[in-house]
């Protein structure tokens, strides 16, 4: 029979903590802190500061501003949740480099935007690189024998014929070093690109230009009484523009021929107030227009150039098109997806090996993943060493030049080969290519995690540089979190190892 326990809070002096006064090693912002280089992030955060005002107040330090960073995305929380979370977890302080638990808040979420700021695309990659580094550097242990290893009949010098099957490491070089001055390809590259979708609205011609409209108003308001001008401020009437917008906007499938006829309303309405605008900000006494307004009427400007020009040919391309007036730097991308075959926001060009994720392309505008493939197995050659020994990649990426390119130093690429199969290859190269599939699911798996864990599918920051280092550290946090999986696993295995050995890590690495 369940018992009603009193219900009184204890007192907050006896409230017991569980790790008993201390932290626990095993915490995984703890782990968190070992894997992250700090020196570089040092290094990157200090050039991004211009000593013209040595007395002024000294900024924040770079542990604080990265690390920040850092557990926002890994947490997937906003600039004010994240100061919030700081501020109630030791842990996440212990990242940030305290000395102490604080219960006060470190800094102000506005500072999040300028943590941002001092960490570019560049830099984000960076560190990304050296984390990969260092990570490969370390020695891990071996896989568990099969059956438990008898120390007494190991010999005490190798066969002859084992130690000449070795490749001899050469002084001042890891085990790694070594396999690939043995293996001239070594490794797999996947490749694959998607789009880290911005936080804007669907797009459609005629929202956009009633967008426009509205803004000139409120821009024709700011300035009238600046103005000697009396009477209509403009030269149509406001209430019917915004009915004959609503009366489109709100029907489930309107006509195309009904769309068009409210585009070219619309069209004629901003051209209307465009040009009382220009006649104002002529009559108007000093600046009129701060600089916000100023840019903000810039787009509109490049909006009804653009959407003029649409409408006398709907079939000609649009170069660098507008679709949202607040981040006019998001492009359409089509991508020909069920969800949605248009995304907008920004094309990301990934490659994973043995797990671990890099950005090897990142743009706003649209680009044909196909041409950085070979981009991408350099960038592999410089972190490696060597050239991998197969690129699996998608249809698009399968080109003439790319396969050229791959044929030339000893890469395969997957994909059947170009021609008719030939009738004794044709087994072996769909076992193959099957094969290839399985494993490039694994560039698919970390899309899918960095979009639904990280937040890669709607990117909040405004603006364009903002928004490029968020989708990187979003890449960050989970090559982070992969990290820690794989340091787990290691761990599991030596713990295995001792349990077959019998012996203690000392003896055995």
């Amino acid at each position: 029979m369940y018992r009603i326990a009193d219900r009184s809070q204890l007192v907050l002096e006896d409230f017991k903590l569980p790790f008993s006064g201390r932290l626990v090693a095993d915490n995984r912002w703890v782990r968190t802190a070992r894997l992250i280089p700090w020196e570089l992030v040092e290094e990157l955060y200090a050039a991004s500061f211009r000593d013209e005002n040595p007395d002024g107040r000294p900024p924040l330090s770079a542990r604080i501003a990265f690390g920040a960073l850092h557990i926002k995305e890994t947490e997937n929380l906003t600039d004010e949740r994240t100061v919030a979370y700081i501020a109630e977890n030791p842990y996440a302080q212990y990242l940030l480099g305290l000395l102490e638990f604080r219960t006060e808040p470190l800094f102000d979420p506005s500072m999040m935007t300028w943590f941002r700021k001092r960490f570019s695309p560049e830099a984000i990659a960076a560190i990304n690189e050296e984390m990969f580094r260092r990570a490969n550097a370390n020695e891990t242990p071996k896989d568990p024998p099969d059956d438990p290893p008898a120390p007494e009949s190991e010999p005490d010098e190798a066969p002859p014929e084992a130690e000449n099957s070795k490749v001899k490491p050469q002084s001042g070089q890891s085990k790694t070093e070594n396999f690939k001055l043995a293996n001239e390809n070594s490794g797999a590259l996947i490749l694959d690109a998607t789009v880290g979708p911005a936080d804007i609205r669907y797009p459609t011609d005629l929202s956009l230009l009633n967008e426009c409209r509205e803004n000139i108003e409120r821009m024709i308001d700011e300035i009238w009484d600046r103005t000697p001008r009396v009477g209509h401020k403009a030269s149509y009437n406001r209430t019917k523009a915004r009915k004959n917008y609503l009366s489109v906007a709100k029907q489930r499938k309107p006509r195309k021929a009904k769309i068009r006829k409210a585009i070219e309303a619309q069209l004629d309405y901003l051209a209307r107030a465009l040009g009382s605008l220009d006649k104002l900000i002529a009559e108007a006494e000093g600046d009129s227009l701060p600089e916000s307004r100023k840019a903000r009427l810039k787009v509109i400007r490049e909006v009804q150039k653009q959407q003029t020009a649409h409408f006398a040919d709907p079939k000609a391309p649009i170069p660098d098109r507008i679709v949202n007036l607040r981040q006019p730097h998001v492009r359409p991308i089509v991508r020909g997806k069920a969800g949605a075959s248009v995304e907008f926001g920004q094309k990301i060009t990934f490659s994973v090996v043995d797990g671990f994720t890099f950005i090897d392309r990142q743009s706003f505008d649209n680009f044909n993943e196909g041409v950085t493939l070979i981009d991408c197995v350099e960038k592999y050659r410089l972190r490696h060493g060597c050239y991998p020994e197969a690129v699996l990649a998608d249809t698009i990426y399968r080109n003439r030049e790319n396969r050229a390119f791959c044929r030339e130093h000893g890469i395969r690429l997957s994909g059947p080969k170009l021609g008719r199969p030939k009738a004794n290859e044709l087994e072996a190269d769909r076992a193959q290519a099957y094969r290839d599939s399985c494993d490039r699911n694994m560039v698919e798996s970390r899309n899918g995690i960095a979009k639904r864990r990280y937040g890669l599918d709607r990117i909040m920051a405004i603006l364009p540089d903002s928004a490029l280092t968020e989708a990187a550290l979003n890449v960050f946090a989970m090559n982070v979190a992969h990290l820690l999986r794989a340091l787990a696993r290691l761990l599991r295995v030596a713990m295995q190892y001792l349990h077959y050995c019998g012996y203690c890590l000392g003896c055995r690495f």
